[in-house]
């Protein structure tokens, strides 16, 4: 329907270099559930629509994320629409900034604290799986994780920064700057474009990442659909 993969992000993914966390086949996709919520189909026709459609959970949402508005498939009911900004890096990634803290790499052992951070910081779709994406860091004072951000939809040459969450009693403190300049100079050293989505009415968020050297590429929608 497009040309450049960030216009169709998840169908990008999934058919791309995520495609083996697709599931299901021609004509629609949704992400492995462990991973997250979303899903896509190949267009809006009445076939792909469908094949959609029979991907929502019994007991959850399906998130559909395109360029243009999407319809709601037949047998679907909505349950939220958005807008989100999507924003690419220009540029050189941040230094870091003199006194930052000391940031640690996470895994398996950690998936628990990072659920609960998620929970709490909504940072998006999170599921028992979504830690696994790729590369998360974090900070962790006297033993607690106060943050964490990582990496999630992979593109030809790009990778999305995403789960960036602080607990809110550790908010302006710099963390959440510092965890996302980590993981963009970790993107960059592999040869990747970090890009990002925030909801484009979060001026806060977006203001925080524009200083980082994102730019606003586009407008995507959010469609969230159930049975």
């Amino acid at each position: 329907m497009t040309d450049h993969p960030l216009d169709r992000p998840v169908w990008s993914m999934l058919t791309g270099r995520q495609a083996h966390l697709a599931e299901g086949g021609l004509p629609a996709f949704r992400v492995d559930r462990g991973y997250g919520v979303f899903g896509v189909a190949a267009d809006t026709g009445a076939e792909a629509q469908a094949a959609l459609a029979a991907l929502i959970p019994a007991d959850g949402e399906l998130w559909i994320v395109e360029g243009e508005p999407w319809p709601i498939p037949p047998g679907a009911r909505e349950i939220k629409r958005a807008i989100l900004a999507q924003m690419v890096a220009e540029g050189p990634p941040p230094a870091p900034r003199e006194g930052e803290p000391g940031m640690i790499a996470l895994g398996d052992a950690d998936a628990a604290e990072m659920a609960a951070l998620a929970d709490h910081a909504k940072p998006g779709p999170w599921g028992p799986k979504t830690h696994l994406y790729g590369p998360f860091f974090g900070i962790r004072e006297e033993g607690r994780l106060l943050a964490m951000a990582g990496q999630r939809m992979l593109m030809p040459g790009m990778a999305e920064v995403s789960g960036v969450a602080t607990w809110e009693d550790c908010r302006g403190r710099g963390l959440a700057r510092a965890l996302i300049g980590h993981v963009m100079r970790e993107m960059v050293a592999r040869g990747e474009t970090p890009f990002l989505h925030s909801y484009a009415d979060n001026a806060g968020a977006i203001g925080l990442y524009e200083s980082l050297g994102f730019r606003i590429r586009r407008e995507v929608h959010v469609l969230a659909i159930a049975r």
